[in-house]
């Protein structure tokens, strides 16, 4: 009966979790792990200030959370030296992303995005009767060039790329990105996911320019601010855009707390700074505890790394299913040849001495 209420295109879609998170793990393990390591997570944490600004917003959490994000936008306005009408604050890139799609893809509408990128997108896109169309990976990184290319071929709404990318830690030079935005095609918007860029190099991101209607960037406080759970993300787009965000989205999707949080945490760029420190010693530890197993680590700009395993994906797996059973967390990436790795969060020391304690289990288990 249900699913006759649905629309046709409901009907026909699979019931998905895109992720499945490591509470279902834990409760179908009956333990928890000892190192959470698999979901991007930034154990380090917000800002001290950031989590005292969330707990005094708590006593005022019976109010409804400013629509506009006023004062946030200004602060993130000021911040990148941009106008606040060019700022879209959401639920996260996951919840802007489906704002975006819903703006901009109607059934049969096609959208661009490299085979094993972040699903989430997949996700939105196929929830509103979108045509995907991948372009593979070249050399572990997403291809700027190729989804331009196929994106004037079939006409493409969207263009999804990830800079630096998820799952495979990889980038690409501010350069070479800017190269690819003057590319777009007539019709076309490239969306440029940076959600880890405040972890990267300089040098990756391009200049601002919002006046520039053939992208938009999006950006979260998930990452290198440590406030996952807190779901605060923000557009930077031209004005047009950004207003038409309006017309669909959830204008209370922003819990008090977590606005508060985020305006606290912008203000304390030492101790981003601080945690940025720490990710690049955690990703230094992950590359060496690879080597003393004879893995090799792959370069990276987020705060994971991703570990090739010497063989295929089915190698892989029995890696991650040996190492979930010994409690340690991690992921890997869904698509060849990709899925040859296993994806380590940049985790404390101690997250880290587990990891390094049960890898050769994991790997001897795999090797059978």
């Amino acid at each position: 009966m249900t699913e006759k209420r649905l629309t046709p295109l409901a009907a026909s879609l699979p019931a998905t979790v895109p992720f499945v998170g490591p509470e279902t793990q834990e409760r179908a393990r009956g333990s928890t792990f000892a190192a959470r390591l698999g979901a991007n997570e930034n154990v380090f944490g917000p800002s001290p200030s950031a989590i005292k600004a969330m707990e005094r917003a708590a006593s005022e959490i019976w109010m409804y959370a400013d629509p506009e994000s006023y004062d946030l936008r200004a602060a993130l306005a000021a911040h990148h030296g941009i106008p606040s009408e060019c700022i879209m604050v959401g639920e996260g890139i996951d919840g802007l992303l489906g704002y975006l799609v819903r703006l901009f893809v109607g059934p049969g509408d096609m959208v661009v995005t490299s085979e094993g990128a972040y699903p989430t997108f997949n996700y939105h896109v196929a929830g509103f009767g979108g045509a995907l169309v991948t372009v593979p990976y070249r050399g572990d990184h997403e291809d700027p060039e190729a989804l331009v290319a196929r994106a004037a071929e079939v006409g493409a709404k969207l263009i999804y790329l990830a800079n630096p990318d998820n799952p495979m830690g990889s980038w690409h030079s501010a350069k070479t990105i800017q190269s690819a935005i003057e590319r777009v095609p007539a019709g076309s918007l490239l969306v440029l996911d940076e959600a880890y860029v405040e972890l990267a190099e300089d040098g990756v991101a391009p200049a601002w320019d919002v006046a520039d209607s053939r992208v938009i960037r999006m950006r979260t406080f998930s990452k290198a601010y440590g406030m996952a759970g807190a779901r605060v993300g923000y557009a930077v787009g031209s004005p047009e855009i950004i207003a038409a965000f309006n017309k669909v989205r959830n204008h209370f999707g922003m819990n008090r707390a977590a606005q508060a949080g985020a305006l606290a945490a912008l203000a304390d760029q030492a101790y981003l700074e601080q945690t940025c420190r720490n990710v690049a010693d955690g990703r230094e530890r992950i590359s060496q505890i690879a080597a003393q197993n004879g893995l090799a680590a792959l370069p990276s700009a987020t705060n994971f790394v991703a570990i090739d395993c010497g063989q295929d994906g089915t190698f892989a797996k029995r890696v991650l299913s040996a190492l979930v059973s010994q409690g340690i967390f991690v992921r890997m990436p869904f698509v060849a040849p990709q899925d040859r790795c296993i994806r380590v969060s940049a985790g404390r020391p101690d997250d880290l001495d587990a990891f390094e304690a049960f890898l050769p289990k994991a790997l001897t288990e795999a090797r059978g």
